[in-house]
């Protein structure tokens, strides 16, 4: 072994496991460690430390192990300043740019710590010397000549400790749960919901076509009209099939009251896109008074903004779909800011793609009748997210009760 460095793990590196993970790590890579410090804490809400000397064959080897051990929050015992090269054209940049993760990150710039703002995954961070600031950027939004910090040197990550991440389900014991006693599942996500009001923070709901199946469209409205909800985002789908219930109580042709396919409801959808066509969008048809029921007139008559995100296959689609994915992915990103608890109702894609705008931060919790749902927002990096396997409909009735009981 020629090459190695010297680094500091620190934190509850025990009980969560987190040192394991770090050596398993290391040695899947093809490098050897070397204890050379470990302290461990004494209560139970003690920090640990672990000085470890990672080693590798070569340097190119020793810095892609050191770049995948960022992610576990390992800080370099030498400590120097980042490393920045400009930008060498818009959308791209430096060739060994660093690629963040959501958790919390620092720069050290001229010997000093800065915050890098906005912490997302899979991003790039820029600098700006004269102010001192950091931030995430992404890679479409890079400009040339925009300093970003390229290497492993001079960053920080603070990894999402047992402190936090135990104050919200650790009695669920597993990320996906279908099995455990829903009511205390409820009282959890009422629970913290009432924490991220009490904060000032935002809930955010990310809406799937299933809530308007289901049936759980007016119970997803109660949570509207408490003021529980203060960001909604989805798709062309979710907001035609509830406007196509509030024109024709159907679901795509499904009559909701009696669960019947209806004579002519395979053209319900498109009529009703059409319908709104005609009035310029969701809000227009809400104060022409065309649209007078409904979860989405209800999230215009609230003033709820919403980010509906366009695919492939959108009929119509309705005047408030954002076509560019690019410029969608921006308007949810901006309407993240200040978030505190994120509910993701049956909605893989549009909940995946949250997920990747989201702090680690941020309480996520994942509700579907499939557990594939939750177990890929894990594998995608949102390992904050908390999965409930259930029915939607069930679980926002049983939701709403429990805050309008207010856990009496």
């Amino acid at each position: 072994m020629t090459a190695y460095e010297d680094i500091r793990l620190e934190g509850h590196i025990i009980d969560s496991l987190l040192l394991p993970r770090v050596l398993d790590d290391i040695l899947e890579r093809g490098g050897e460690y070397q204890i050379l410090r470990f302290r461990m804490g004494r209560h139970k809400d003690d920090h640990s430390t672990a000085l470890l000397r990672v080693a590798a064959p070569d340097d190119e080897q020793l810095e892609s192990i050191l770049r995948d051990l960022q992610k576990h929050g390992v800080e370099m015992l030498d400590q120097e300043d980042i490393l920045l090269e400009p930008a060498p054209a818009d959308g791209v940049f430096p060739e060994d740019f660093y690629s963040t993760t959501n958790l919390e990150t620092f720069v050290r710039l001229e010997g000093r710590w800065i915050q890098v703002e906005c912490p997302e995954m899979d991003c790039g961070v820029f600098v700006d010397r004269k102010s001192r600031k950091a931030r995430t950027i992404p890679l479409i939004r890079a400009q040339a000549g925009d300093e970003i910090v390229v290497g492993t040197k001079g960053i920080r990550v603070v990894p999402l400790g047992r402190d936090r991440a135990s104050r919200a389900f650790e009695f669920m014991g597993s990320a996906v749960s279908s099995e455990k006693p829903k009511h205390l599942v409820l009282a959890k996500v009422a629970r913290q919901m009432r924490d991220a009001k009490a904060e000032g923070k935002k809930i955010v709901a990310v809406l799937g076509p299933a809530v308007i199946h289901t049936g759980a469209a007016p119970a997803l409205a109660k949570l509207v009209a408490g003021g529980w909800i203060d960001v909604v985002f989805g798709g062309n789908a979710v907001a035609v099939h509830d406007i196509e219930t509030a024109f024709f109580n159907t679901s795509l042709g499904i009559n909701l009251t009696e669960g019947e396919s209806v004579e002519g409801g395979h053209e319900h959808h498109l009529r009703s896109i059409n319908r709104i066509r005609r009035c310029g969008g969701i809000k227009q048809a809400v104060e022409q008074g065309v649209l007078t029921r409904g979860l989405f007139h209800d999230i215009v008559r609230h003033n709820i903004p919403y980010v509906l995100a366009g695919s492939i296959r959108d009929d119509g689609p309705l005047p408030d779909v954002i076509t560019d994915s690019v410029q969608a992915q921006q308007a949810m990103r901006e309407h993240l800011q200040g978030a505190g608890l994120c509910l993701m109702l049956c909605s893989m894609l549009h909940s995946i793609a949250t997920g990747n705008l989201l702090p680690a931060t941020v309480q996520t919790v994942c509700v579907d009748i499939n557990p594939a749902v939750a177990t890929k927002l894990s594998d995608r990096g949102s390992f904050q997210t908390i999965g409930i396997v259930t029915d939607v409909g069930l679980f926002l009735d049983g939701l709403v009760a429990e805050l309008e009981t207010g856990g009496r």
